[in-house]
Parts: C-alpha cells; sequence; structure tokens
C-alpha cells in the first residue's frame, strides 16, 4: 500500500504536524495576524479558510461517481445508522463527557457542546478518501447532514444547553444562531465544491469520455486536496497561536473529553457497520462521518454568541487541533483493520477503485 502512495501521503503526519507547527509559530511571530485574517471575511465567513477548504474539498467530491449515488441511498440500514451516530449519539455523548470532564469550567464545557452539535461536512471527506471508504456514501451522508443541520443545529444546542440542563438541575446557558448561519456554511463548504464536482465529471466525461477523466485529469487534480487541507490547517493555527501557546493547561483540559469523544465515535460507528455487515468502505465512511465535526460552523456560533476571546470560542479551536491528527491517525487504524473484512462484503464492491 505504501509504495504506492505518493511522497505527500506517504509522509502525510509529518506534513501535517509540520502545518500545525507552522500556524502555531505564525500566529506567536506575527503580531496581529490573526486580526488581520478574521478581517478577510464576508457576511461572516473567512475568505481564507473558506479557500483552503474549498481546494481541499473539490478534488474529493469530482472524484465522485454521481450516476451510483442510488446505491447508497437505497441502503436504509447505512442511511439510518448514520443519521443515530451523528444526531442522537454524537450530541449526547459530548454533553455526557463535557460535563464529566469539565464540571468547574463551563465556558470550555459550553464550547465543547456546540462542537459536538456541528457535524462534519468537510474534512471527513479528506479522511474518508484517505482510508478507502465509499466516495459515493462520503457524498450521501455528508449532504444528510448537511441538511440535518440547518434544521436541527438551533434546536438542539436549545435543548442541549438549555432545556436538559435544566431537568437534571445543571447551570442553564443558551446559544444565538439564525438558520441563515448555518445554511451558509452549509452552502459555502459543501455546495460549491459539490456542484463543481459534479458539473467537472458531468462535462469532463461527455467531452473527453471517462477513461480521460478518471486516468488524466483526476490524477492531476487530486493532490490539491491536501495541497487545501495542509493550508487551512496552517491558517486555523495561525489565528488562535496565541490563545493555544498561552493556555497549555487549559488546552489540555478541552481535549480529554476530545479525545474521548473522537475515540468512542469513530470506534461505534466502526463497530455499528461491521455488526451490520455493511462492509470495509461503507464501514470505513460511517466511522469518519460519526467522528468528525463541522469545527468552522462551531468556531462561528461560538464567536458570535459568546466573543473571540471568550473560553467557548477557545474550545472550538482546539477542536481541530484534536481532531486532526487523531483523524490522521484513525486513518492508518482502518487501513490495518481492512484485511479483516471479506472481499465480498456488501459495500465492497468498489473498493479497489477508491484505493
Amino acid at each position: 500500500m505504501a509504495a504506492r502512495l505518493s511522497g505527500l501521503d506517504r509522509f502525510l503526519p509529518i506534513w501535517i504536524g509540520a502545518a500545525m507547527a507552522a500556524g502555531l509559530l505564525l500566529g506567536r511571530a506575527v503580531p496581529g495576524l490573526g486580526t488581520v485574517i478574521e478581517k478577510i471575511q464576508i457576511d461572516g465567513v473567512s475568505l481564507p479558510i473558506a479557500v483552503g477548504l474549498l481546494i481541499m474539498m473539490y478534488p474529493v467530491l469530482a472524484k465522485v461517481r454521481y450516476d451510483r449515488l442510488d446505491t447508497v441511498t437505497g441502503d436504509r440500514k447505512l442511511l439510518v445508522a448514520s443519521l443515530l451516530l451523528n444526531w442522537v449519539a454524537g450530541p449526547a455523548l459530548m454533553f455526557a463527557l463535557a460535563w464529566l470532564m469539565l464540571p468547574d469550567l463551563p465556558e470550555y464545557r459550553t464550547g465543547l457542546i456546540i462542537v459536538g452539535l456541528a457535524r462534519c461536512i468537510a474534512m471527513v471527506i479528506i479522511w474518508n478518501d484517505l482510508a478507502c471508504g465509499d466516495r459515493e456514501a462520503a457524498a450521501v451522508l455528508v449532504a444528510i447532514n448537511s441538511v440535518f443541520q440547518v434544521v436541527m443545529f438551533a434546536v438542539l444546542g436549545w435543548f442541549y444547553l438549555s432545556v436538559l440542563p435544566g431537568w437534571l438541575g445543571l447551570p442553564q446557558t443558551r446559544i444565538d444562531s439564525s438558520p441563515w448561519q448555518i445554511a451558509q456554511s452549509v452552502l459555502v463548504f459543501l455546495g460549491i465544491p459539490l456542484v463543481a464536482g459534479y458539473l467537472s465529471r458531468r462535462i469532463g466525461e461527455r467531452r473527453r469520455g471517462r477513461q480521460w477523466y478518471e486516468e488524466s485529469f483526476l490524477p492531476k487534480a487530486g493532490p490539491w486536496a491536501l495541497y487545501g487541507l495542509l493550508f487551512t490547517i496552517v491558517i486555523l493555527f495561525a489565528l488562535q497561536g496565541d490563545q493555544i501557546t498561552s493556555k497549555p493547561w487549559d488546552v489540555a483540559r478541552i481535549a480529554l473529553p476530545l479525545l474521548a469523544y473522537f475515540a468512542i465515535m469513530w470506534g461505534g460507528g466502526y463497530l455499528l457497520g461491521a455488526a451490520m455487515r455493511l462492509g470495509y468502505a461503507r464501514t470505513t465512511t460511517l466511522a469518519f462521518t460519526a467522528a468528525g465535526n463541522n469545527f468552522e460552523l462551531a468556531i462561528a456560533v461560538a464567536i458570535g454568541t459568546y466573543g473571540a476571546t471568550s473560553g467557548q470560542a477557545l474550545a472550538g479551536v482546539v477542536g481541530p487541533l484534536i481532531e486532526v491528527p487523531v483523524l490522521v491517525a484513525l486513518v492508518y487504524v482502518s487501513l490495518a483493520l481492512r484485511r479483516r473484512f471479506a472481499a465480498d462484503a456488501p459495500g465492497d464492491g468498489d473498493e479497489a477503485e477508491n484505493a
């Protein structure tokens, strides 16, 4: 497997570590850089982060075979399992972990609960692709998460921050997020690259044929996904480099429930997929879509409600600090587990093509 990977893919953990370090160093070494980056936005959407995410997501969505999506939408077991993991198990687990591990730190606790409500619609596509998951299934599950995010984010925020704590006799808080703010995140970070990927395949195959598209165009476009990922990581860590490096103990406290969350959600998704005999590719997709979070939305909501220097915003920023290396590690764990799945298991028919 390693021999077939490019240098960028093979040494991905090193490049990601370097990008994180570069972002932190930039944030500390260049005074006011974070402020400048934060000001480059349109209607609350950070342009540098948006550019990085769009570059990152487009090549993977251009690889999706949209004529096969019906094989995913007909898989009710996969769809129901994903909805339950993302919108029932995920928020409830983060609520429990935040209260168990941060009972004395209400700002960080609230920030983590917001992270748990923001289901992943961006980076999960990269992790799924690196782990040779089912691209078509990932596209469908991410689209479903996007719709639910617009409809359910504010409702679940009200429930987990106000209603449930009240029932349990715990301190209550609030969250302010408009449906348009959430819809913006979905439209920009998923809608644009999804439309671009679909049009690329449709126009490319119509004019030059599928063989040219998959053997000539995609190999040239593919590396840009990781370039976009690395650029996004540098920007994210540059934005909050000062806060992260000046509050190491706070970062460590926030990191503990996040580590537990990512491990439990990914492991639970994997075990559920294996128990339902979804096959390697779709089990992998189920696990990664359950474990990832939409950090951009979580950070935006935390800043909009509580302020850029709040503990809630810091908790949101620590999210990708922990998520990126943990999910990269889980990519390798997933690839190691690949041999345990039977070659003829349901959902693995396109595994060789995804590799």
